[in-house]
């Protein structure tokens, strides 16, 4: 191999999302390599996380958990507790409650802009992977296609019957995504016309 051809060969390599299989080529090892990945992708992109992201997830985990209900439940039944006078020696301080319905409808607010913040970061995660699955999707279509041609080829070359099923000429033919989403808008607009 010359040293231009394999320069080619190298640079062709690396625009290629593909890998070479691991070695030893079993199934461990890929599933292994694949979570690896994975794994590194989702540390990296938590890398480069803003402050503000990474304390809006911060506050969206707390206030989705038991820990934030039981906090409430204790604040809420003190001051409550406080404001009918059933703590001695403690004044009430907001006996109508207005001051709580007030704190109640603040944090209400800032409490669902964090949610949708964390929502915002979580579906442009979700586009993401559903663009690599349709890409891996679409991968996989192409290869299992050349390998039914392939197939029919070696099945019509030792003379086995089954080569010639007209089936297979549809199950040969590559599919077109661009031709798939159309043809499923067609039938949204007419299901809903």
């Amino acid at each position: 191999m010359t040293k231009s051809s394999l320069k080619q060969e190298t640079d062709a390599h690396r625009r290629s999302p593909s890998t070479p299989p691991p070695q030893p080529s079993n199934f461990t090892s890929v599933l292994e390599r694949n979570i690896d990945a994975l794994r590194r992708k989702r540390q990296e992109e938590e890398r480069k996380a803003t402050l503000q992201d990474r304390i809006a997830e911060v506050i969206t985990r707390f206030t989705g958990s038991m820990a934030f209900v039981y906090v409430h439940l204790a604040l809420v039944g003190g001051w409550v507790a406080a404001n009918l006078g059933l703590i001695p020696g403690v004044p009430a301080f907001d006996p109508t409650f207005v001051i709580l319905a007030t704190f109640a409808s603040v944090e209400a607010i800032f409490l669902s802009t964090f949610v949708l913040i964390s929502q915002n970061r979580a579906a442009v995660e979700a586009e993401r992977r559903s663009e690599l699955d349709l890409q891996t999707n679409l991968l996989s279509e192409h290869e299992i296609t050349r390998l039914l041609s392939l197939t029919k080829a070696i099945a019509q070359h030792l003379g086995i019957r089954e080569a010639d099923d007209p089936s297979l000429r549809e199950l040969e033919r590559h599919v077109a995504p661009e031709k798939v989403l159309d043809k499923l808008a067609e039938d949204r607009e007419s299901g809903s016309a």
